[in-house]
């Protein structure tokens, strides 16, 4: 394998390369959360008129949780391919396919001009957007890893992560602009279109330095050593990879949860309990993000000089004190609530420093297979079950998001226990064998 020694620097073609990276996984990242910010427009363009509001909105969140089931398909497959081809080529199909299911949803016709063949046409489109980003997240950040000197793994894997909620901060402004530019009337008829040809622009946009970017020099070598995935790589990696597999599990089950309470779920879950003023509450969740943004840089930069697991158990322990201390400041008034939300971003960011260990649990040649489906199996669970689930439970109990996030906050202590009596990894480089 090319020596990579932790005390090389990061030449320039590599910080070229992250921010090329970095960049790619903010628009993917809005491109994916569309749905979401355009849920009812979208529903009442292109899919029949629901009397019934509860339905209507469950109706929503199914369409938005089908992304989610459709990506452990196109991270195994698609992983699979990066495994035997390389990251580059895989890199470049997921990039063009999210970028022509965007072009394609902005020209779909209406639910009042196709009937029903427009509701399939864009769950159908739904489903292929949600393979192609699949293998597109564990994809950047093994990307990245493979490239960059061993001393800059972990900040450059947090850089990516953070990158994907700069994208969240610029959904929350685009949309902010576009609902306060055109009435619902004007949305409904042809605004939806918008944010779809803007995130194909934004798609395509990357794809402009393409020549600049290079193989990974770890899959090069596997090409020049003929050590490429071999078949059958699912059935390799729970022969060789099990444990892995469950680890890799975890962690995902940690930055999936934050990631989807904290930055997508928690303004409606807190609607439903808490009375606050929805402005300065929208205000105090963007600014919660940008926090966010700060913090997996600092943990991931903390992470690459301490323990990680030690840095794990610690930041896990501050956002379950965060957590509580959030939720009972909103039930005394709120008064405090722009400090209270800046403060559980923050030490929301230990997601930063999760990707880095991901990518070193899997050896080479079947790395971006197995996080694929380590990482994708686990997020569609999260992101079909917590959304309907806590917000079910938020109904009954106000408290419920902050008792999830202390069970959340509680694996992340155990795994943090488990990271700090182990080794530090040496071997970013290993491959295995049927």
């Amino acid at each position: 394998m090319p020596s990579r020694s932790q005390y090389a620097l990061m030449s320039s073609k590599d910080k070229n390369m992250v921010l090329f990276v970095c960049f790619s996984s903010a628009v993917a990242f809005f491109d994916f959360l569309i749905y979401l910010y355009m849920a009812d427009t979208v529903s009442a363009a292109l899919f029949p008129i629901m009397v019934d509001a509860k339905f209507a909105k469950l109706q929503g969140l199914s369409l938005f949780a089908v992304g989610y089931l459709a990506r452990p398909l196109g991270g195994v497959i698609l992983g699979r391919y990066g495994d035997i081809k390389g990251r580059k080529p895989v890199l470049l199909i997921s990039m063009l396919v999210m970028a022509f299911s965007m072009l394609a949803m902005a020209c779909l016709p209406t639910f009042a001009q196709w009937g029903f063949a427009a509701s399939a046409l864009f769950i159908i489109l739904r489903l292929i957007q949600g393979m192609a980003f699949g293998v597109f997240v564990p994809l950047s950040w093994i990307f990245v890893a493979e490239h960059v000197p061993r001393q800059y793994l972990s900040i450059g894997c947090s850089y990516v992560t953070a990158s994907f909620f700069v994208g969240v901060l610029f959904s929350n402004g685009f949309f902010t602009w576009l609902n306060s530019t055109m009435t619902s009337e004007e949305l409904v008829a042809n605004g939806w279109r918008l944010p779809f040809v803007v995130a194909a622009v934004l798609s395509f946009l990357p794809l402009v330095a393409w020549r600049f970017i290079n193989e990974t020099p770890f899959f090069e070598e596997l090409v020049r050593a003929k050590q490429k995935s071999p078949p059958q790589p699912i059935k390799l990696l729970f022969k060789h990879c099990g444990q892995s597999i469950f680890i890799a599990m975890m962690l995902t089950l940690i930055i999936s949860s934050i990631t989807t309470v904290v930055v997508l779920l928690l303004p409606d879950l807190i609607e439903l309990s808490f009375t606050i003023n929805n402005d300065l509450f929208g205000f105090s969740h963007s600014l919660g993000i940008v926090f966010m943004v700060f913090g997996c840089v600092f943990y991931g930069l903390l992470s690459n000089y301490q323990n990680f697991g030690k840095i794990l158990g610690i930041g896990s322990a501050l956002l379950i004190a965060q957590t509580i201390a959030f939720f009972y400041h909103l039930q005394a008034g709120g008064d405090y609530v722009l400090i209270m939300y800046a403060l559980l971003g923050f030490f929301s960011g230990i997601v930063g420093m999760v990707p880095a260990i991901l990518v070193q649990l899997f050896p080479t040649n079947v790395r971006l297979t197995g996080l694929s489906f380590s990482y994708n199996v686990m997020y569609s669970v999260v992101g079909a079950v917590v959304p309907l689930g806590l917000g079910y439970a938020a109904l009954i109990l106000g408290f419920a998001p902050a008792l999830y996030m202390t069970f959340i906050g509680a694996i992340g202590i155990i795994m943090g226990l488990y990271f700090y009596q182990l080794p530090e990894f040496k071997r970013i480089n290993e491959v295995v064998e049927g």
